[in-house]
């Protein structure tokens, strides 16, 4: 795994921008770093990487992108947090489009390894109804009710990576990511989720001298959330590992959304009034995640409270907010 062109798609992104940082800090000589968006987009550009701009949802991208390619990492995908991903499930579904023709092309030109990341979104919706959620095991996916788009598209791509590897021998492997969050992301825009959305709505407060913050929902919806830096170490872990079929790759150390608000506030020394918007998108009631499976297969843990990653991603909003207009903000 340490030696050969690396291929990391969707490395304009939040995730795919650390993961080649990563790479990059660990030594890697040969990295291509590809993204629909224009360079000056990226929220990470590395120094010594062959930087492209490439439509992935073509096949003749993808050939060009995974040609020459021993390990590919698929990162790309058109989502965001629930404010996206409710209003765009067209968007989310043509995807798979990226999905289907990376494994064809890593196929083709004879690839060692291959990494998709799904989503938690994949999970049936009725075992996220309530706050008090059981935190949700690997099986927990089937039968299949997932959610509408985004989920459907994630759970279908992981299909097919089974499928790639079983009919034609690409050692594919899938992770289902849950809520990761941290600095050099999106914070605004739509597409944010909901640490960096609550850390914007604080400081915003913070910066105009208001004191109140718009919660969607009643803030007693139940999430966990994984530092970018415990989502890099599991992805490089479960990629260079025997596991054949997805496994949960997330924290389990559950908050509501209220808590999360309760964290950042005490983070910047603020103490807001809470208004709820109940006809705000949402998501499910509860979700976490049972990470039984990885601590047995690999050890794995999430290294990073709460608390210390909300302080880091609170600091780096903070930093580019505060270089914005006072109109800006």
């Amino acid at each position: 795994m340490n030696s050969g062109k690396v291929l990391v798609g969707g490395a304009g992104g939040f995730i795919g921008g650390h993961l080649v940082a990563d790479l990059v800090r660990k030594g890697h000589q040969d990295i291509r770093a590809v993204d629909l968006k224009p360079l000056h987009e990226w929220y990470q550009l590395s120094p010594g990487v062959e930087n492209l701009q490439l439509d992935l949802r073509d096949l003749a991208a993808c050939e060009q992108a995974t040609r020459g390619a021993l390990t590919v990492y698929n990162l790309a995908a058109d989502m965001g947090g629930m404010g996206f991903i409710e209003n765009n499930r067209a968007l989310c579904m043509l995807s798979v489009l990226i999905n289907t023709h990376l494994l064809m092309a890593a196929r083709k030109f004879e690839a060692k390894r291959f990494f998709f990341a799904s989503s938690a979104c994949v999970y049936a919706a009725e075992k996220q109804v309530s706050p008090e959620v059981v935190a949700l095991k690997e099986s927990d996916a089937y039968p299949a009710m997932p959610e509408d788009g985004y989920g459907w598209e994630k759970l279908f791509s992981e299909r097919m990576c089974r499928h790639f590897r079983e009919d034609f021998g690409l050692a594919t492997r899938v992770a289902r990511y849950h809520n990761v969050y941290g600095p050099d992301g999106t914070y605004d825009g739509g597409r944010e989720k909901a640490p960096a959305a609550v850390c914007r709505k604080v400081i915003q407060a913070k910066l105009a001298g208001t004191d109140e913050i718009e919660i969607w929902g009643d803030g007693n919806q139940t999430r966990s959330f994984m530092y970018i830096d415990d989502c890099l170490n599991g992805t490089k872990a479960i990629l260079a590992s025997d596991i054949l079929e997805p496994i949960n790759l997330g924290s389990n150390e559950l908050v509501t959304i209220n808590q999360l608000v309760d964290l950042v506030e005490e983070i910047a020394g603020s103490k807001l009034k809470r208004t709820y918007n109940l006809k705000a998108p949402k998501g499910v009631n509860g979700r976490n995640s049972d990470n039984a499976l990885i601590q047995s297969y690999l050890g794995w843990q999430p290294s990073t409270r709460l608390r210390d990653g909300l302080e880091k991603t609170y600091r780096w909003i903070y930093d580019q907010m505060k270089k914005r207009t006072p109109k800006e903000n």
